[in-house]
């Protein structure tokens, strides 16, 4: 580690540098915590407690370094919580920024990257979706995830694809905006379908003008941004004006206009606040330790929908929900753009976040506490909507943990659970002493786990991977991995594995593969806290018996396999539990909750290999398929491609738009036209 540095010191904070630096202290142990906080710098930044593992247990922001720091050792805390976290800690690490705002980035991605144990984490694997309008002659309205740029128009964030996707529709219905890709919109020769259904004005063939497409463009954008009358006024003017001049079917496109934008903002009359305002509905309720925060987002005065979150919380109480507000706030706006009023059900008790974030979006932010008239009503609605899920969420959880405890029961798993918690406890004792190892087994015999006074989870702590072979005749095989863990499915922890060099079709030979690649580098660190507690093979005494050859040529534990045999006609509730270690099947029954789970989680297994299949064998056809054509060869197909900008738009294409490249004959055309359709 670097040298001691005291920023405050060393630096004039009125001239800090431009990069900020890390102050860590590189002392003899005990690391002397009263003299860091005296020569601690003033200035923003952010702050790592660390326990005597070395793990970073909490990351924070503040204002003030120093204070804040501080006030960690100067007063009693009302948070168990937080009192917890203040006796493991045994180091400090700080590093000091230029501004609030920069602390608030950096907090955000050091808990993100680092997953605290005593920070708040909001754990969602999706990003916002938004409604885009290209930079295009012609632009095309279009479902967007991902980083916005300044190129295009992006409206949103929106909760969710069903909210962007009806926004689309409505577009297409009322100002007949286009969705095709720009690679189709360049070779279409004939109107499409939609605009012979009266959602697109088919600019593609020159059927409106390009100045007339920039006025429904700029009304579409006006009414996402919540200008509705002005809209309506100038569609009407509009109709008023060809009526005028005898333009009657002009004169009725518009009256379409009109009726379609009105049918839409009186079904939207009673999801509106009344205005144009754009605002975050925040509810958080707290209920048996589970935390659920609801977010309704408006935008343009249109209600755009609910999302929920479930944070993971330690010690979770009533008094939790400020706490669990500024959290939200200082992680869900890094990456999507902040709105001017947030309405609340919760005390901000760190006013200094206001200030970040209002630093950060260039604009002054409205938390509102205490709303009134429409704005109190949604406030009560998100609540209501949060009070559901947070119901729904606690009959979810309890029925996942009586599913797991049924199948710990049912398998006998418990011994090889608590030989688990006690080798996860030994890998960390302190020194490696005998003496520590035995004060830790006393520990886990307790139910306690190590350092701490917190029970050991040992169905939480219950992990089982399931594989699962998928192909088409042997054509584009692959073999899933999925994890269940927690209560719950990890989908970031699912693999996928692609099978070679097997003779098509030999799942045998396919599932030893997969279970070598999976468990050799386990079986080499002989590391039994490394290894699930149960692998279900999708399959009868045929694959089990080959998992068993697999285990057995590892060095591993052949009690941790069981096969989930399909029953008569595949029926779900038939399966019968087939061993290798010399138990006799199993034939659990429809209703048994352990067969349930393993229901579940075989599904989710086939689920996920036969997505996976499914796309590897289309690429690898779609891929194939200019190559198979007779007469294409590596010139023709290359000018094809160049043509039509890829695969895509060459299977979009018209015989005719297929005859306007070099060498591409009207016979060859319609073959290629056949051979992709």
């Amino acid at each position: 580690m670097s040298p001691e540095n005291k920023g405050s010191s060393n630096e004039p904070e009125s001239a800090p540098s431009d990069e900020p630096k890390h102050e860590i202290r590189d002392l003899p142990e005990p690391f002397d915590i009263p003299a860091f906080l005296k020569d601690l710098t003033t200035r923003p930044g952010v702050y790592r407690m660390i326990d005597a593992k070395g793990t970073v247990i909490y990351v924070g922001k503040a204002k003030n370094l120093k204070k804040r720091v501080t006030s960690y050792f100067q007063k009693t805390h009302s948070s168990p919580r937080t009192t917890h976290m203040v006796e493991r800690i045994v180091r400090i690490e700080t590093t000091p920024t230029r501004t609030e705002s920069e602390a608030l980035l950096l907090e955000n991605n050091l808990i993100k990257s680092l997953a605290p144990r005593y920070n708040i984490l909001f754990r969602d694997d999706k990003s916002y979706p938004y409604l885009r309008l290209t930079a295009h002659e012609f632009p095309r309205v279009a479902y967007y995830r991902g980083a916005v740029d300044k190129r295009s128009q992006f409206f949103g964030p929106y909760p969710n694809a069903w909210a962007v996707k009806e926004s689309i529709q409505i577009l297409q219905r009322v100002f007949l905006l286009r969705t095709c890709e720009d690679t189709v919109f360049a070779h279409r020769s004939r109107p499409c379908l939609q605009a012979q259904i009266q959602r697109c004005s088919a600019p593609c063939v020159n059927h409106i003008s390009p100045e007339d497409y920039a006025k429904d463009v700029d009304a579409a954008s006006r009414f996402l941004r919540g200008d509705h009358k002005s809209v309506l006024s100038d569609l009407e003017a509009k109709m008023l004006e060809a009526a005028e001049l005898l333009e009657f079917e002009r004169a009725a496109m518009y009256r379409n206009q009109i009726s379609a934008l009105s049918r839409v903002l009186q079904k939207q009359s009673v999801d509106t606040t009344g205005g144009d305002d754009d605002a975050d509905i925040v509810a958080i309720l707290v209920k048996d330790g589970v935390v659920c925060v609801n977010v309704a987002m408006v935008r343009g005065g249109r209600h755009l929908g609910d999302r929920q979150f479930f944070p993971s919380v330690a010690d979770a109480t009533e008094e939790s929900g400020p706490e669990v507000l500024e959290a939200y706030l200082s992680q869900a706006y890094i990456d999507i753009p902040i709105p001017p009023m947030l309405i609340v059900n919760q005390d901000l008790d760190a006013p200094e976040m206001l200030m970040a974030l209002t630093e950060q979006a260039g604009r002054r932010i409205n938390l509102i506490r205490q709303p009134q008239g429409d704005r109190r009503k949604w406030l009560a609605m998100a609540v209501d909507n949060c009070s559901i899920a947070l119901e729904r969420r606690i009959a979810e959880k309890g029925s996942a943990k009586f599913r797991t405890r049924s199948l710990v029961d049912t398998l006998g798993l418990e011994p090889r659970l608590e030989a688990w918690a006690e080798a996860k406890a030994l890998e960390g004792a302190v020194g490696g002493t005998q003496e520590a190892k035995e004060a830790t087994k006393a520990q886990v015999e307790e139910g306690v786990a190590e350092n701490t006074d917190d029970p050991i989870d040992l169905l939480a702590a219950l992990r089982i991977e399931c594989f699962d072979i998928s192909h088409t005749a042997g054509e584009a095989t692959q073999a899933s991995c999925v994890v269940y863990h927690s209560h719950d499915m990890q989908n970031k922890e699912y693999r996928r594995y692609n099978i070679e060099g097997i003779t098509p079709g030999d799942d045998y030979a396919a599932m030893r593969q997969v279970l070598m690649r999976r468990y050799e580098p386990a079986s080499k660190q002989k590391d039994l806290p490394a290894m699930p507690h149960v692998v279900l093979i999708d399959g009868g005494k045929g694959q089990v018996e080959i998992a068993r050859q697999v285990f057995v040529e590892l060095g591993l534990d052949i009690g941790l396999l069981v096969g989930v045999k399909k029953g008569e006609n595949r029926r779900v509730g038939l399966e019968t539990l087939v061993f290798c270690d010399g138990k006799p099947e199993v034939e659990l029954g429809l209703t048994h909750p352990a067969l349930m789970l393993i229901a579940q989680i075989r599904d989710e297994a086939h689920r996920f290999a036969i997505t996976g299949m499914r796309a590897k064998r289309a690429k690898a056809r779609q891929a194939s398929a200019i190559d198979e054509i007779e007469g294409i060869g590596a010139k023709r197909k290359q000018k094809l491609l160049a043509r039509f900008g890829g695969l895509r738009g060459v299977k979009a294409a018209s015989v005719e738009d297929l005859m306007t490249v070099e060498g591409i004959s009207a016979t060859l055309a319609e073959e290629i036209y056949r051979r992709l359709h």
